[in-house]
């Protein structure tokens, strides 16, 4: 076992308004409601006290998530960083991602967040339709979305990601489309397309809306990525797309064991790749996540922060911020890998495998050899990765891991 590639993620838990489909840890600001410079100053507790567990190891990514990252001053964005180039070792590569909502996209704000370092952002568009943003209850309008996508590139982010979803009620195959050639048009280095799918504890859940048939849903997802592969982007994970300038992907694990450097041309998301290859990742902030390899005591745990953000600033800088702490078993393992690396399109290197896990692949070698029979699994000795088959029909592939 190896200590991976290590990123950060931040959780900002506030937006302006909840929507119906989201099942993420966040709260909308009311009046009164945002406390916003005791949130900065929890997280840089958390980031104080967690530090010491992973000296001599370098953050090669950073993502602010949410909730809506957005809101958030300069100031305390910068107070964030600052934090983090003092208690962790940064690599100068680092790729740093912000997510904003498009109702929020202001000039000033997002040029003060890329002088900070900032140097990716990801605009949760969803839709350039008026009528869909309504049904889905987000605060901005297509105009909205196409002028964030500006003031992103005139506040120089030349690392631009727009998120969009399928499948929306009462969407056609037509609109769908729509929405990808609107997007196309604005040339972003990376496009996260994906179908929206109604998660427990919901509004859409407990309400559902009128979603198109499976029929249709497919045409779209399979029209959809035709027009892209036709408009130069690569496929590289089940829902991201990379313009395609050079194709190939970061390696994370060059000779060296340091992070290749960023390079400008290859838009895979760095941060996202970390979490698909089962990489190790610090989560900070109320109800974030981490994965951390103990390469001395040879266990991989799962932690997670209080959830409740009033709680979370009661508590960070201590250990009573942490909500849960778990060891990953061998079937943990196995399943966690397998459900990460499979999503990929090329999949990784088998010998991520054991280096990543500290299992040996003859622990999977009768699953392997099944999902190989039944054209599942790519017969490659290189690379873990699935056919066109199995890609399609992942979940059955990811049954075989499912061990008892």
């Amino acid at each position: 076992m190896i200590n991976p590639p290590l990123s950060l993620y931040v959780h900002l838990p506030w937006c302006v308004r909840k929507c119906p489909y989201c099942d993420f840890n966040s709260h909308e600001i009311k009046a009164g409601s945002f406390p916003e410079k005791e949130y900065v100053g929890a997280v840089i507790r958390d980031l104080e006290f967690s530090a010491a567990r992973f000296q001599g190891r370098e953050i090669i990514s950073i993502f602010f998530g949410g909730g809506t990252p957005s809101v958030m001053s300069v100031d305390s964005m910068g107070s964030i960083l600052e934090a983090v180039d003092a208690n962790l070792a940064l690599s100068s590569h680092a790729e740093i991602t912000l997510e904003a909502n498009p109702g929020t996209a202001d000039s000033r704000r997002f040029t003060g967040y890329r002088r900070l370092g900032v140097n990716r952002i990801s605009l949760g568009v969803q839709s350039f339709s008026d009528d869909k943003l309504a049904g889905l209850g987000r605060i901005h309008n297509g105009g909205d979305a196409a002028s964030a996508i500006e003031i992103a590139a005139a506040a120089g982010f030349s690392n631009v990601n727009i998120d969009l979803m399928y499948g929306l009620p009462g969407q056609t195959v037509a609109e769908a489309l729509s929405d990808l050639e609107r997007a196309v048009t604005f040339k972003p280095e990376h496009i996260s397309w994906y179908q929206l799918t109604l998660e427990p504890n919901t509004i859409f859940y407990s309400k559902p809306p009128p979603l198109p048939e499976d029929d249709v849903i497919w045409q779209m997802q399979t029209r959809g990525q035709d027009y892209l592969v036709r408009r130069q982007y690569q496929q590289y994970e089940v829902s991201a797309w990379r313009r395609n300038d050079r194709a190939c992907l970061r390696n994370l694990n060059p000779p060296t064991g340091r992070p290749s450097p960023y390079d400008k041309n290859d838009h895979a998301c760095l941060h996202n790749l970390n979490y698909w290859q089962f990489g190790d990742y610090i989560g900070i902030g109320a109800g974030a996540h981490g994965k951390i390899t103990d390469q001395t005591a040879t266990k991989i745990v799962r932690q997670s922060r209080l959830r409740i953000p009033a709680s979370y600033i009661d508590k960070a800088g201590s250990a009573s911020a942490i909500a849960g702490d778990k060891q990953l078993t061998e079937t943990d393992l196995i399943l966690e890998f397998m459900l990460n690396a499979l999503r990929l399109k090329d999949g990784v290197p088998w010998h991520y495998f054991e280096e990543r896990t500290g299992l040996s692949p003859d622990s999977i070698h009768k699953q392997v050899e099944a999902a190989k029979n039944n054209g599942l699994l790519a017969d490659d000795q290189e690379m873990i990765k699935a056919t066109k088959k199995g890609a399609r029909y992942l979940n059955d592939l990811l049954q075989y891991f499912m061990l008892q």
